[in-house]
């Protein structure tokens, strides 16, 4: 799998530069966002979008900053904004290159002169730090940076008013600005001792978001600049300017900050080490020390649901089961009578706290069954108790040993509610509900058994007989040859949805093998794509794949034909299971397919889901957990299910990926030491 490619033929053409975005996090809930060439195309864009408390609200800060290069008298506009359809300045037409990695690096040739932009998010802090350098020049030369100031929720749109704070107040080695009272201060300096700030506030209106417009929302924002910097830079100079919630003391702090921070990033160097980098961008530590899983960006915050789906993935994959230890026990650490708190309750999504079970088991391999059960033991048996006693009258086990969930509101991950409905009404017993609560009693009852808990095991032993019998009896259609997707009294939903791979996938299933062979081949036949597995079979009338950028089209297409990978994960794994190391070619083929995604939209990262039919365009969060999550989850089963031919193969690769990779990591520790000489 290759490497990071972009036509640089391309980069000026802005239908192409345009819809392919970069983000880097801090790791503590705050990142940078905007496109390739800089323009914001989203309200949730920004060079600095970050909390200012305890809360998951984030805030845009520094929206952008406007370079302008100077040489005998003439500017030249390298920044690139849309106003009201048109785009005013043009920078886009100066840019000659565009790398990822490391840092995202854009390069501007204007006449004789070569400018190179680097951006550096700073891992745990709220700290951007820009290095320009003159690679080139020919005259003098001059560089002018003004940044755009919004100060507001990123949810939100800022607009010309009063009570905004347009001044700029002197700080050393730059000034500090804050537009509005209750925010911290965003302190703005640079590494240059002869730069100069000019005050001259001044709002900029109508600046132009086309993303949030092709949703159907509002699009338009007005921004503050409090003025600009402008200083001399000969060729071969490099200046950094820092954006930070906490000042920088001195010239030479903010050079040691950058050059440090810089040689700890590793090198995106191929598909995996991409797909790894995306993963750790989703973890974030909190300063009350609570870990947690963005489901995805730009707009997403945390959901338990899908941090159970995804923390596997994102961090066991990598072996960093501290971070998976740390996320678990912030969620069980909000625990009361055996429910999650928030967005983790049964009766607001009554799989979450099942999922959970699906996580510990993947952790099992990397801790053992002892200290897993010592770790998440009580918490494990309290969520069975609470789903057998019922979560009121909305979501309880029945006494057929099955879980009913029917409420007002949608309680499955197909909760989308479109013109004020749910989207996909399952009211009733859900096929992956029921999967999930099987799972969940056995595998408990697995380790109780294990770990000497024979009180819970004289409990609990008679159910999973029972869970299996009452849903093969609901659910397993037998002439068709699939399971049901949810059932409620008479009514049973033979919707051919990707639901049902959750009760082939997961480690104990209450289906034989020959159902789970004829199901697999129906997933396979109706509902398996390159880029997942679609919610519904294009043979439903209900089905909808290709669809405009309205958010209502995409809300209509996301649960009944919009294809997503976490369910893929659970079809490999079923394959796997039945298949062993024949699967392998298909599998390595299913994952190869999805190379060049990671330059189609969010640069190194992977899309929420995908419409169901060519081409197969990129659709939601433009970087999302559960999807970078399953691609590594994939990974993983190729690499445990290769043959040893290619594992020899892939551990060659690896080798040889990782020395280059160490080479350059080297290489740029030897320019810090020279540097922190000087």
């Amino acid at each position: 799998m290759s490497g990071l490619k972009f036509d640089k033929r391309e980069l000026g053409n802005l239908e192409y530069s345009l819809d392919r975005e970069m983000l880097a996090t801090d790791r503590r809930g705050g990142y940078m966002s905007t496109t390739i060439v800089g323009c914001n195309t989203r309200k949730y864009h920004g060079l600095m979008v970050a909390p200012i408390d305890n809360s998951e609200r984030t805030y845009v800060l520094l929206s952008s900053l406007d370079e302008t290069l100077i040489q005998h008298d003439q500017a030249f506009h390298l920044a690139l904004h849309r106003y009201n359809g048109v785009y005013e300045p043009r920078g886009h037409k100066y840019i000659t290159d565009f790398e990822y990695t490391p840092p995202p690096t854009i390069t501007y040739r204007v006449g004789g002169a070569v400018l190179r932009k680097e951006l550096l998010w700073i891992h745990k802090r709220t700290q951007l730090m820009i290095r320009y350098t003159l690679v080139d020049a020919h005259s003098e030369t001059t560089l002018r940076l003004r940044p755009m100031l919004a100060f507001r929720d990123k949810h939100a749109l800022s607009k010309a008013n009063m009570e905004a704070d347009g001044r700029a107040y002197a700080i050393p080695c730059g000034v500090k600005c804050r537009l509005y009272e209750g925010f911290p201060w965003l302190n703005m300096q640079l590494n240059k001792a002869d730069n100069e700030f000019i005050a001259a506030p001044d709002w900029y209106y109508n600046i132009e978001y086309h993303k949030e417009l092709a949703r159907g929302y509002e699009g338009h924002e007005d921004l503050l600049s409090p003025g600009y910097f402008e200083f001399k830079i000969r060729k071969g100079e490099s200046v950094v300017f820092s954006a930070a919630t906490e000042a920088m003391a001195s010239e030479q702090e903010i050079t040691t900050a950058y050059d440090e921070s810089l040689a700890r990033r590793t090198h995106k160097i191929d598909f995996l080490s991409c797909l790894e980098h995306s993963a750790r961008q989703f973890l974030i530590r909190r300063p009350d020390n609570r870990t947690e899983l963005i489901a995805g960006y730009p707009w997403f915050g945390s959901f338990a649901r899908d941090t159970f789906i995804a923390l596997p993935g994102i961090t066991l994959t990598q072996n960093h089961k501290e971070d998976c230890l740390d996320a678990l026990d912030t969620l069980v650490g909000d625990m009361r009578d055996g429910d999650f708190a928030g967005n983790g309750e049964a009766r607001v999504a009554v799989d979450a706290p099942l999922w959970f079970f699906y996580t510990l088991q993947q952790l099992e391999k990397h801790i053992g069954s002892k200290a897993l059960w010592e770790r998440y033991g009580e918490a494990m048996k309290s969520i069975l108790e609470a789903y057998r006693r019922g979560f009121g009258e909305e979501v309880c086990m029945h006494d057929n040993a099955l879980i009913w969930a029917s409420a007002e509101r949608p309680l499955t991950w197909m909760g989308t509610i479109v013109d004020g409905a749910a989207l996909t009404p399952r009211r009733g017993y859900d096929v992956e509900v029921e999967a999930l609560w099987y799972n969940a009693v056995e595998y408990t009852l697995s380790l109780a058994r294990k770990c000497g808990d024979k009180a819970f095991v004289a409990a609990w032993k008679e159910l999973p007989a029972r869970i299996k019998t009452s849903f093969l009896s609901k659910f397993w259609l037998e002439e068709e040859g699939y399971l049901a997707d949810f059932v409620n009294g008479d009514e049973v939903n033979k919707f051919i949805r990707c639901n049902m791979v959750v009760a082939l996938g997961l480690d104990y299933t209450m289906l034989d093998e020959s159902q789970r062979v004829r199901a697999l081949m129906v997933i396979r036949q109706h509902l398996l794509t390159p880029r997942g597995l679609r919610t519904l079979s294009p043979r439903n009338p209900l089905y909808k794949s290709n669809y405009n950028e309205d958010q209502r089209s995409q809300d209509l297409a996301s649960r009944n034909g919009s294809a997503w990978i976490w369910p893929l994960v659970l079809y490999v794994n079923a394959c796997f299971a039945i298949s062993g190391e024949r699967y392998y070619d298909e599998a390595q083929q299913l994952l190869d397919a999805f190379d060049d995604e990671l330059q189609a939209k969010c640069v190194g990262s992977i899309s929420e889901r995908f419409e169901g039919d060519p081409p197969y365009n990129p659709r939601g969060s433009v970087s999302h957990a559960t999807s970078v999550a399953g691609l590594l989850a994939i990974h993983a089963l190729v690499e445990q299910y290769a043959p040893k031919r290619g594992r020899k193969a892939s551990a060659k690769r690896s080798t040889k990926c990782a020395a280059e990779a160490e080479k350059e990591v080297k290489k740029t520790r030897k320019c810090v030491r020279k540097s922190a000489k000087k």
